[in-house]
């Protein structure tokens, strides 16, 4: 009788290092394949960057760009540079135009063409990186950051200039440019500004 209940006693300690086993080797496997994510398919919220495009491996910073008084006029109170003086209205180089004020992508350089209008013009944009909002009025239409809100400019469409027969209008000082091969910064997720202004200079509107 001894020695049938030890070896009972046997089998069900082997039966219990088997099971303790197969739960560890599931539990590695399972946070592989969590590990093996990508940001962008893990916050559906991130914008789809191209496949060449290289992020850096630094921290998202918790407050947005410091911006200076054109920045600010532009972006948080949804001002317009003057036409023909935009540091990107001429650029070709190749490589990515992100928010100013939070590193978000917004365009990529093959997005943009000359259309004479005195800003920079896109005929596209990363994808679910821009939002659209009608003007109060009514008679245009708004482009805005995702991310943080900010103003970018105004959106047409019909006018024929391309292919894809849209023109985002957009403030140089909206935007920086991240040159190809260059890794694009942290994006910001938080605003330490407020956004209306009743004392804002007044420019000439697109």
């Amino acid at each position: 009788m001894k020695r049938i209940l030890l070896t009972c006693t046997i089998s069900v300690l082997a039966c219990g290092c088997a099971s303790e086993s197969v739960s560890t080797s599931t539990t590695s496997t399972e946070i592989s394949e969590v590990g093996a994510q990508s940001p962008t398919s893990a916050n559906p919220d991130t914008p789809d960057l191209p496949a060449e495009t290289t992020m850096t491996d630094e921290p998202a910073p918790v407050e947005f760009n410091s911006l200076n008084e054109l920045e600010q006029y532009v972006i948080l109170h949804k001002g317009t540079e003057r036409p023909f003086v935009g540091k990107y209205t001429d650029t070709e180089d190749t490589g990515t135009y992100i928010c100013r004020q939070c590193n978000a992508a917004l365009y990529q350089s093959s997005h943009k063409f000359h259309s004479g209008c005195g800003w920079p013009a896109f005929d596209d944009e990363i994808p679910g990186a821009v939002e659209r909002h009608p003007d109060a009025d009514g008679m245009r239409v708004e482009i805005v950051c995702k991310n943080c809100g900010g103003h970018l400019g105004h959106v047409f469409e019909g006018e024929g200039f391309t292919d894809k027969n849209v023109r985002h209008c957009v403030n140089s000082v909206s935007m920086s440019f991240v040159p190809e091969g260059d890794p694009l910064p942290p994006v910001a997720r938080k605003s330490g500004y407020e956004t209306n202004s009743p004392n804002d200079p007044l420019l000439p509107e697109k």
